[in-house]
């Protein structure tokens, strides 16, 4: 992601997400195709606010933490798959592991992106999932 590294440092990172991230941290990740703009419009950021952010030119803070949150763990199970396709399509299959949910369908909090969390970290270290 151009418009803003996801590997800064934590309090670099923690100013961007309070100052709101520029409108084209959004643009980055769709061009990236690691997320749809349906799925950003479910888990982060809805298209008509989206629209309106464009005209401000920033995300809000609670817009840039989202995005972030879904950017974070889809990342997170790329490393885990060493694969950018079976990561995606493993975020987006439904898993008894986590009742039946998508993994992708549970980043709209903070409780369900560490439960993906928490089974990425089991699967990383060949823990029955």
């Amino acid at each position: 992601m151009s418009a803003f590294a996801l590997d800064a440092p934590t309090p670099e990172l923690i100013a961007a997400v309070r100052a709101g991230l520029p409108v084209a941290a959004v643009d980055d990740a769709l061009a990236s195709g690691r997320v749809t703009a349906a799925e950003l419009d479910r888990l982060a950021i809805p298209r008509k606010t989206l629209a309106h952010r464009r005209l401000k030119g920033r995300l809000t803070p609670d817009q840039s933490d989202r995005l972030l949150r879904v950017l974070r763990v889809v990342e997170e199970a790329e490393t885990t798959f060493a694969d950018r396709n079976r990561a995606g399509i493993w975020l987006r299959r439904p898993t008894t592991a986590l009742g039946g949910e998508a993994p992708l369908d549970l980043l709209d909090t903070e409780v369900g992106a560490r439960q993906v969390e928490a089974l990425l970290g089991r699967i990383a270290h060949g823990i029955a999932a």
